[in-house]
């Protein structure tokens, strides 16, 4: 491989680990909504495929691997799937140990990358025969699988009835894109509408603000005061194996597994499910808590990692919920990337390798060491300059400029309607998985009612 080429791909991997440690800390910063917007300019900004995996592994590693400082210090989730292990990091924290949570979970986190790697390409080589055979049926798997997600969430019925609504108004959308001439009829807005389905709760919030009646009633709050426990400082590159102990490596292990082999499933449902099961019969609250948060890091990673590289190498198709989501722009980023050619197509297995290895190991590398040594005064550097709010008007501002690349100004009001629509199922219980499946298949399924 060219050594220009390594280079860009250490470059980016460092780029990617940097930015997400300091992301992941950030308080409530969605996986999705940070990750995919920033994959989707760098791919159609026209960088090399390959550059672009490296960067994203990386990002997914280093998000996964902070996201879980703020839920051990503060008691706030720094992300969607590190939500599940706030009850156990407070115990942690009730009994003086919030040195140890962070520990714990940044050990996990390692663990869960160390076995996702190999077995995802290993899965990958296995399922590639099938692709063919998955590909023709894409559109029905799609439908499969926002029913699927749907049955698996709490609020299933709401959840199985948007699905035929939410298709029509996406694709409603872009017939009258057709029908106007906004948009050539062999060009299909898809980019922008991905986008506004992430952003949907954020939109949707700031449009209930404009209601002054809703406005007068949200409670105040002044300053929020977090108190954090000065900790001994870590000699040497910490070892993750050394940190957690027999049994919470054989959980952590079992857990990553388990997180790799349900790849196609919902990462938030199996890091609830798998992680209380794996620790049900530890009666003593504070061996359970630092058994329960290391395993479940150890499959947050796994999950994101494999439903991200199994799909993506073997199929070509976003078939997982973390492929829909996050890593959906590696898919389709129209025009630079569409179903037909997209990063599947672009790269050779070794690419995949090479890309996935210098991510992962960069990341683990920069992320782990700094996550381990300094988590407490990075923390309180985000939690004292780096307003929440800042970043999401970031996201926010690159989704209304993608919008306007895809189909001019009426493509604005068009996201913002989806945004909202988007916005609004997820209040009521329908997850993001639901609506991205639903996206994928709406020009088919609603071609059943024409």
């Amino acid at each position: 491989m060219d050594p220009v080429l390594i280079l860009q791909l250490i470059a980016a991997s460092v780029i990617g680990a940097i930015l997400y440690t300091i992301i992941g800390i950030a308080p409530g910063t969605d996986e999705t909504a940070v990750l995919a917007p920033v994959t989707l300019v760098l791919v159609l900004s026209g960088f090399e495929p390959i550059v672009i995996l490296a960067f994203f592994i990386s990002a997914i590693v280093a998000k996964k691997l902070t996201d879980s400082i703020p839920v051990a210090i503060a008691g706030i989730p720094g992300g969607v799937m590190s939500a599940p292990m706030v009850e156990h990091a407070m115990v942690l924290k009730k009994h003086g140990m919030p040195e140890i949570s962070i520990r714990k979970m940044a050990s996990g986190s390692v663990i869960g990358t160390i076995i996702a790697v190999p077995m995802s390409l290993l899965m990958a080589n296995l399922i590639a025969p099938l692709s063919d055979e998955i590909t023709q049926y894409a559109s029905q798997i799609f439908l499969g699988g926002a029913i699927f997600l749907a049955l698996m969430t709490k609020n299933r019925w709401i959840a199985l009835l948007s699905i035929v609504p939410f298709a029509f108004l996406i694709q409603g959308l872009r017939m009258f894109y057709w029908e106007t001439g906004i948009v050539p009829e062999d060009q299909t807005v898809f980019t922008s509408f991905f986008l506004g389905i992430t952003i949907g709760p954020v939109i949707l919030k700031l449009a209930e603000l404009l209601n002054g009646r809703i406005r007068r009633s949200l409670p105040r709050y002044g300053k929020k005061d977090i108190a954090m426990r000065r900790t001994a400082k870590t000699k040497g590159f910490p070892n993750p194996f050394k940190i957690l102990n027999r049994k919470e490596i054989g959980t952590t292990s079992l857990a990553s597994v388990l997180g790799v082999l349900t790849f196609f499933m919902s990462p938030v449902g199996m890091t609830i499910f798998l992680g209380e099961t794996l620790t049900s019969r530890i009666k003593d609250p504070v061996k359970k808590a630092a058994r329960a948060i290391s395993s479940m890091d150890g499959l947050t990673n796994a999950a994101y990692l494999s439903g991200t590289l199994i799909p993506l190498i073997a199929i070509g198709l976003p078939l997982s919920p973390t492929a829909i989501g996050p890593a959906g722009p590696l898919f389709n980023a129209p025009p630079v990337l569409t179903e037909e050619n997209n990063i599947h197509h672009l790269l050779s297995m070794s690419d995949f390798i090479v890309a996935t290895l210098i991510g992962s190991i960069i990341a683990i590398s920069i992320t782990f060491y700094i996550t381990i040594k300094y988590a407490q005064q990075i923390c309180a550097f985000v939690f004292r300059f780096i307003p929440h709010e800042a970043m999401l008007g970031v996201f926010f501002g690159l989704v209304i400029m993608l919008a306007y690349m895809d189909a001019g100004i009426v493509n604005i009001a068009g996201v913002i309607v989806v945004a909202l629509v988007a916005g609004f199922l997820h209040r009521k219980g329908v997850n993001y998985g639901v609506q991205f499946m639903t996206l994928y298949a709406a020009p088919w399924l609603v071609s059943l009612f024409l």
